[in-house]
């Protein structure tokens, strides 16, 4: 019954923002709504780099790509009701990054990129609705799969000039009296003076890598940071698809924030996948879909806390950008496309990156070596060879493609303008396996940096109906901040 009126109301808050017509109008129509709801738990899930292709790349690669039968799965989130689109350009670009933008989902202002929580003067702070929420009483939680002083998380409690400057930031997540971070560890955590980690315990935070005291976290543990105890890549939780059953998932963190977190008063709990991101950088199209799939069963605990506060609980999930330029739809396979093809990479870019090393280490790297790797973790073969699908043949110009990517890989020719456009500064093996399998399912990249699509926001649960249509990403943090009456 709770959905159904959510889509009615939907429906009528549609036909009074044509209405309308007018901006100001329709903000106007916005505010009214926001009168009438009253949310206090609030779940922001941004999906960093994560764009309508992500997002229906991992649907049709749960979904069925049977000739004849296609169909897609659906995502937990989206089936919720209400469906807006918001703009990502930041003040310098139309191709912004994660600070500036996550400091307008966080704060409602623009700023440029590599900047965090400060005006385009990069003087003026600003504050976000997490330090609102935490000044109304509520409790506030902070995570993400990447390092928490990385800058989509640190857009919710840090103001600085250069989002590199992670030892500051890290200070200011300490002070932030904030109650829950989790998931990554913090980058660059010591200066030579205290690390990051012992400034936090000074502020009173419980600081834990250790499972189980993890899973037995509950109200009455305090002010907690805890990160995963298996890290990859420069302290980021693992990819989805490398980490093992037993290993924390992003699930994992926001199921344990929320018996952190939860109380009468109100919570904000901000939830970032940040590796979908990474994934995009490196044209890895399986580990970005990993990624996803993981990020939706870590909503799907949202949806599950919804259900026993229905009338209480909003979420919402976005992106920051898109990461990659990533298209369903490739040059060489026309219309067609075969998902299905991707289930044979085994791995992340990460990790084959990570036992390459290790062979390299252990002498006699020959590209022969190299093509029983390949056939392992990615299923492809070289032309005139058999593989367990007959699209995995390699043909002639992959496999010279494979052999180029060996030669400058082995040979350091990684930085012509040529390779550039190849590797994008990854490691030549990886980056050209993960585009020759991408492309035979389908899959099309145009760039390794962010791009400037227009982002989705699925909104969920009391207050939804403020997130349809389509604004500027200033406006999810407005909106949110009326609803809440934060300010």
């Amino acid at each position: 019954m709770k959905r159904i009126l959510t889509v009615f109301m939907t429906a009528i808050l549609a036909l009074q923002l044509v209405s309308a017509g007018a901006a100001g109008e329709t903000e106007t129509t916005i505010r009214q709504m926001a009168e009438d709801a009253q949310p206090k738990y609030v779940f922001m899930f941004i999906g960093d780099g994560m764009s309508s292709p992500q997002i229906n790349s991992a649907q049709i690669y749960n979904g069925c790509n049977e000739p004849g039968l296609i169909d897609l799965k659906e995502l937990t989130f989206t089936q919720f009701p209400v469906v807006g689109l918001q703009y990502t350009q930041d003040a310098t670009s139309f191709a912004p990054d994660s600070a500036s933008t996550a400091t307008s989902l966080s704060s409602g202002f623009k700023t440029h990129s590599g900047v965090i929580g400060m005006g385009i003067d990069k003087v003026t702070k600003g504050t976000t609705i997490a330090e609102m929420l935490r000044d109304k009483g509520w409790k506030i939680g902070i995570v993400s799969t990447v390092t928490i002083n990385h800058a989509t998380p640190a857009a919710y409690y840090a103001h600085v000039a250069s989002r590199n400057d992670y030892y500051e930031i890290g200070l200011q997540m300490a002070a932030s009296d904030f109650d829950y971070f989790a998931g990554g560890s913090v980058n660059q955590a010591d200066n030579g003076d205290k690390s990051i980690y012992e400034v936090l315990e000074d502020n009173g935070y419980l600081v834990t890598n250790d499972r189980d005291t993890i899973l037995s976290l509950n109200a009455d543990s305090g002010k907690v940071y805890a990160y995963s105890p298996v890290l990859q890549d420069d302290g980021a939780m693992m990819y989805a698809i490398d980490a093992e059953e037993d290993q924390l998932q992003l699930k994992d963190f926001v199921r344990k924030g929320i018996d952190v977190l939860d109380n009468e008063t109100g919570f904000f709990m901000m939830v970032e996948s940040g590796k979908i991101d990474w994934a995009g950088h490196a044209n890895d199209a399986v580990a970005n879909i990993h990624d996803t799939l993981a990020f939706d069963e870590a909503i799907q605990v949202a949806v599950d806390f919804a259900k026993n506060h229905p009338d209480e609980t909003l979420i919402i999930v976005t992106g920051d950008h898109e990461t990659g330029g990533m298209t369903i739809g490739y040059a060489a396979t026309g219309y067609n496309t075969a998902f299905a093809l991707l289930r044979n990479q085994k791995c992340s870019f990460v990790a084959f990156d990570e036992m390459v090393a290790d062979r390299i280490a252990e002498g006699g790297f020959t590209f022969e070596v190299l093509m029983d790797m390949v056939n392992e973790n990615f299923g492809l073969a070289a032309p005139g060879e058999t593989a367990a699908d007959e699209a995995l043949v390699m043909n002639d110009y992959e496999y010279s493609r494979l052999q180029k990517a060996y030669d400058d890989a082995m040979s350091g020719n990684t930085d012509g303008y040529e390779e550039s456009l190849l590797y994008g500064g990854y490691n030549p093996i990886s980056v050209t396996l993960t585009h020759i399998i991408n492309n035979k399912a389908g899959i099309g990249w145009t760039s390794y940096a962010h791009t400037g699509l227009p982002v989705p926001v699925y909104a969920y649960g009391e207050g939804a109906e403020a997130f349809i249509g389509s604004y500027d990403n200033t406006q999810v943090a407005l909106r949110l901040m009326d609803l809440t009456d934060a300010r």
